[in-house]
């Protein structure tokens, strides 16, 4: 198999085969993010070079792949019919694949529309990873994520009413200390018109050579402290109002909330209440310094 620049995966996608799609990321404005800055610019592969190193997977893994994930960082991008060829192309040659998934920005998502979503279902395209991020506008115009969030519900329920498994990641603590509030308020609103499948919590960390690093090194943003951190988790699900699992599966949280909402909503917020009785200091701290 053949990679080139930054590969990243879900967690969940731990166990998948990697099969680069894409290269680099067509949007690459946040941030918050530093993954794909450096290059290389974004392009997509030729169907012939995945299919040959979908042929490779194969001869390596043989019938133990079970799922494959294509990145880089927005394969929903990817012209549908050369996408659709390679998912199509990835059911044939594995028996036993039962998910084929991808990372897909809420602006290309849109631009794809319901019925090529549809036609990539059909391909056996099966969850879509959508870093929603945030719901309140201010809050994404101010990363320069590239959408509102009328065009993330939009796209959302695109992707469900296409047949598809949604996971949407939220990040907590990115509208800082003065939109904390407006942050999750309008995220858990975003949510609960969506109806995802999957709701998966991130903490905001800030990385090397981004503009929010910047700009927090200049003092023109604040991050949460842990406590504040747990007290904006807990009114996004105390306000979010759909059937969906929550999930925090990454080392940026600061505690591992996990559950079914409705469900389990009672459960999760005592699990909130009980990690905000801990002295601040007992959390893993996260280092910032300058660029």
């Amino acid at each position: 198999m053949r990679y080139e620049g930054p590969i990243y995966r879900p967690p969940s996608e731990a166990d998948s085969l990697l099969i680069q799609a894409t290269v680099g990321c067509p949007h690459n404005k946040c941030s918050f993010c530093m993954v794909y800055k450096k290059g290389p610019a974004y392009r997509v592969r030729p169907v012939q070079e995945i299919c040959e190193d979908l042929d490779e997977g194969l001869r390596q893994y043989g019938d133990a792949i079970k799922t494959l994930f294509f990145p880089a960082g927005n394969t929903i991008a990817m012209p549908t019919t050369d996408l659709a060829a390679i998912c199509r192309y990835a059911k044939k040659i594995f028996p036993h694949l039962e998910r084929i998934t991808i990372y897909g920005s809420s602006q290309y998502i849109v631009k794809k529309g319901l019925e090529d979503l549809k036609k990539l279902r059909e391909s056996g395209l099966s969850r879509i990873h959508v870093g929603m991020e945030s719901g309140d506008d201010e809050v994404l115009r101010r990363v320069k994520k590239g959408t509102i969030a009328a065009e993330q519900i939009e796209a959302g329920r695109m992707v469900v009413e296409a047949g598809m498994e949604l996971s949407e990641y939220v990040v907590l603590g990115l509208g800082g200390c003065d939109r904390t509030t407006q942050h999750a308020l309008a995220t858990a609103e975003a949510l609960s018109a969506i109806q995802p499948h999957f709701v998966r919590l991130r903490t905001l960390v800030p990385k090397t050579n981004t503009l929010l690093l910047h700009q927090i090194n200049k003092g023109r943003f604040q991050l949460l402290s842990p406590h504040r951190v747990l007290e904006e988790t807990k009114i996004i699900i105390q306000n979010m109002h759909c059937r969906t699992l929550l999930i925090s599966d990454h080392y940026t949280n600061y505690i591992n909330l996990a559950g079914s909402l409705p469900k389990d909503r009672d459960r999760l917020l005592r699990e909130i209440e009980e990690a905000l009785t801990r002295d601040e200091d007992q959390f893993r701290a996260f280092f910032v310094g300058t660029q």
